[in-house]
């Protein structure tokens, strides 16, 4: 009896220490080049979403003014040209900090 509870101790404490990060398991040798594959292609993705994310939203804002002051694409215009600029400064910021690391 007192070894069943040991084992479950020991058993609960393991799933505790690797759920929290305090045991570093080892990671089965992963191909460079398929590595290299992945981070290029979630870099992209990434970016692209950035560009799409400050349109969007420049969009969104320029619509949403246009609709309440009731005026034609006036403010459409302006907030897709600053979204879209925002979108291509988010994208230099990552492609900046990928040069560095």
């Amino acid at each position: 009896m007192r070894e069943e509870k040991s084992d479950s101790f020991d058993a609960r404490l393991k799933s505790a220490e690797r759920r929290y990060g305090l045991v570093k398991e080892e990671k089965p040798p992963v191909d460079a080049g398929i590595e290299a594959d992945r981070s290029l292609a979630a870099l992209a993705f990434r970016a692209g979403t950035e560009m799409l994310a400050g349109l969007i939203v420049g969009v969104g804002i320029g619509w949403g003014l246009d609709h309440w002051l009731h005026t034609r694409a006036l403010f459409l215009v302006i907030f897709a040209l600053l979204g879209g600029s925002a979108g291509v400064l988010n994208v230099w910021r990552l492609v900046r900090t990928m040069d560095v690391k």
